[in-house]
């Protein structure tokens, strides 16, 4: 059976608190083949305190007039707006996925129902909430950018219930949680995705592994997916040229159908683990392979020799591989050159 990546076209907030550009952000990666469209639900007052600086990447694109609470306030859809969005997800064929940033966002997405719970980088180490996220039962995907594997495994260990200092009403257990390798930095450098992480994470902790993709193009996702990613998230926008905080290091919707295609590609590549001859290739074998054929005319009799027998194509007589039985025997009959050496 053909590996099927868990591709998660990342809206976020990249509608700019626009219902019209979300549902239209919907329509664009239904049409890419995205398994699910992800946005950001929050009570920014609950998540940012009136104190919180920006991050350098939130000042380079969206200035420093703003503290990011206001910034957050001006790009976040109303919770009322997240019903709506899953019933055109359920119309037109996508799955409906949210990251929640606070425990009331946890509640009204427990109440909408979703496959997945996403938690979120920034949540890792956040015990109340990843408590709220165990209770509800759903399984998680986890990313654990800015984590050390400890705090990784702690949250983990919190959400399956598991954790002997910090414990946890649970159902979930291990297969229920698929980690996310990720970095943070909006667009992550090359020399940091530190791609070979993920391997580890799926190693040490016992989880399904997949990357969550801040830089910039796709290639990295698809090294992701071929590297055995099970879940590969990118952020896309309408256009890079919008304002707001991840639209530059987001890709767009032609480039998010070229990353859907690429990965599909990669999973049917990725075959069944099992060295062996494919259907497509059997017919060449008998094109590409070689028999033992006369390199001279050859009388009845003659013994057969390095010197009166070659290699050559096609691949339909005695297998090379019998080299040394038919060395030194008799020709059963008269050869041409090139005919087939027959027993």
């Amino acid at each position: 059976m053909s590996k099927h990546t868990i591709i998660i076209a990342e809206a976020g907030v990249n509608h700019n608190g626009d219902l019209g550009m979300a549902r239209e952000m919907v329509l664009k990666a239904r049409e890419a083949g995205a398994d699910y469209v992800k946005f950001q639900t929050a009570v920014p007052e609950l998540v940012i305190s009136a104190y919180a600086p920006k991050a350098e990447y939130q000042k380079h694109t969206t200035g420093e007039a703003q503290s990011q609470l206001e910034m957050c306030k001006a790009i976040h859809l109303p919770l009322c707006d997240y019903a709506g969005l899953k019933a055109l997800c359920e119309d037109v064929g996508i799955g409906f996925m949210s990251t929640p940033f606070d425990l009331v966002s946890i509640d009204l997405l427990a109440d909408l129902g979703q496959d997945y719970f996403k938690v979120p980088s920034g949540e890792i180490t956040n015990l109340p909430y990843l408590r709220k996220i165990a209770a509800a039962g759903r399984p998680v995907i986890l990313s654990c950018g800015m984590a050390t594997l400890e705090e990784t495994e702690d949250a983990v260990k919190i959400l399956t219930g598991s954790h002997p200092l910090y414990p946890s009403q649970s159902p979930l257990t291990r297969d229920d949680i698929t980690v996310l390798h990720c970095n943070t930095q909006y667009p992550t450098p090359y020399a940091d995705v530190n791609l070979k992480a993920m391997l580890e994470l799926r190693e040490r902790l016992g989880v399904r592994v997949g990357y969550s993709d801040h830089t910039c193009g796709i290639e990295i996702s698809l090294a992701a997916a071929a590297m055995g990613a099970e879940v590969v998230e990118k952020h896309f926008t309408l256009s890079r040229s919008l304002p707001g905080p991840d639209h530059k290091a987001s890709i767009e919707p032609h480039e998010l159908r070229l990353l859907v295609s690429s990965i599909r590609n990669i999973d049917a590549a990725l075959g069944d683990d099992h060295k062996h001859v494919t259907d497509s290739e059997r017919p060449n074998i008998t094109v590409a392979r070689k028999s033992i054929v006369a390199a001279r005319p050859i009388r009845k009799g003659e013994t057969l020799c390095e010197e009166n027998i070659t290699v050559k194509r096609p691949g339909n007589g005695i297998s090379p591989m019998r080299w040394d039985e038919i060395i030194g025997t008799p020709a059963s009959r008269d050869f041409d050159t090139d005919q087939l050496i027959e027993p």
